[in-house]
């Protein structure tokens, strides 16, 4: 199992790449977008680093995908579960703040992990459930 977990992060670094340079932006425009940094973004290109929910999210809404679409491939969520409608509505809610939103998601995903509804090769014994996560200050948008 831990041959997969680089490999995961590899190829999502690499989905990420191309949906940059489809929409042809610099790995520094995408990086200010997001409100992280360059050589943070360019560690998680490079699959060097895990990235948290949240800082999919801010790659997402720079790069105008779905975060369920980079949540899958990181392994947060499984492509056919059958909550992810769930997820996808409380991240689209206008009335939620995005801190709010990433919250709930955090708590909804532990408790499907806690309750073995996770992915059994998502390598939660290598993170905390549900959430894969950079430092704190990585988070703030500074490299680590």
């Amino acid at each position: 199992m831990t041959a997969q977990i680089p490999d995961r992060w590899r190829e999502l670094g690499e989905f990420i790449r191309e949906q940059r340079s489809t929409a042809r932006l610099s790995l520094r425009r995408l990086s200010e977008l997001a409100g992280i940094s360059n050589p943070y973004l360019s560690q998680i290109e490079r699959g060097l680093r895990r990235p948290s929910a949240e800082i999919l999210q801010q790659i997402a809404r720079a790069l105008r995908i779905s975060a369920e679409t980079l949540y899958v491939r990181a392994g947060i969520l499984d492509e056919h579960h059958e909550h992810r409608d769930l997820v996808r509505q409380i991240l689209s809610d206008s009335l939620l703040r995005e801190e709010q939103k990433q919250a709930l998601v955090r708590i909804y995903l532990s408790f499907l992990h806690e309750n073995g509804v996770a992915r059994a090769d998502d390598g939660a014994a290598d993170r905390q459930p549900g959430v894969a996560g950079p430092a704190p200050s990585e988070r703030a948008g500074e490299a680590g």
